[in-house]
């Protein structure tokens, strides 16, 4: 297990990474945030990143949102949820964050919205796409995108901020850096068709946040990178 200082000196090399993937691409180092990617972190590995400057946390399950809570809440940092949530979560999970990344339908954003008016608040969302067509990943195909963000756009409680996409797994860096050009061609599309301005692009991980980048990321979410080997899930 890697000690603070470790996840210091990790935190800081990959932001680095982020802003030099800006630069070389002719944007500012201000246009993208840094994700981390928190899926089976104990809570003091991941306030240990808080510590080094970390202000955006991604959890991929509801259980760990509860779990580390205690831990976490008082400390400076926004916490999303990055993972496929079952409408039955919803509930749980609206208790711990300020968007939701991966609304991939109809059925998740009625579920949402009408908790929302319960609660008397509202939400931001992204719109999950599979721009990679793998069937192990979640999200609406690329071209359902458009029909999607109106039809979400539509519930006055979820705020559609932009899209999101798991990249493909590919040893063929083209073939990566394509599917996150898919995100940003439906992003376009969705902008044009809706008249939203979905500024949030959340695309890119450890191996490949440069192509996510390149291709127009404002938000990269990286765990390994930072905290090493991921612990095994209990």
């Amino acid at each position: 297990m890697l000690a603070e200082s470790d996840i210091r000196a990790n935190y800081a090399a990959v932001r680095a990474r982020v802003d030099d993937a800006c630069r070389a691409a002719g944007r500012s180092p201000d246009d993208v945030r840094l994700l981390l990617a928190t899926k089976t972190q104990p809570a003091e590995r991941v306030a240990a990143a808080i510590a080094a400057g970390a202000r955006l946390i991604g959890e991929n399950r509801v259980q760990e949102l509860a779990e580390k809570d205690a831990a976490l809440a008082a400390l400076p940092c926004e916490r999303h949820f990055i993972g496929h949530l079952q409408t039955n979560k919803v509930n749980q999970v609206l208790r711990y964050v300020s968007c939701v990344q991966s609304v991939d339908g109809a059925d998740l954003a009625d579920r949402l919205q009408r908790r929302l008016e319960a609660l008397d608040r509202t939400l931001e969302v992204l719109i999950q796409v599979n721009t990679s067509g793998e069937t192990s990943k979640f999200g609406v195909a690329p071209g359902e995108a458009v029909e999607l963000v109106a039809a979400v756009a539509r519930r006055d409680r979820l705020r559609v901020r932009g899209l999101m996409t798991v990249g493909l797994q590919s040893p063929d860096a083209d073939a990566v850096r394509a599917s996150y050009r898919a995100l940003r061609q439906a992003r376009d599309r969705a902008r044009d068709a809706v008249g939203l301005e979905l500024p949030v692009l959340s695309m890119g991980m450890s191996g490949d946040l440069e192509s996510a980048v390149a291709e127009g990321a404002t938000m990269v979410r990286v765990g390994s990178a930072v905290f090493g080997p991921r612990p095994p899930a209990r």
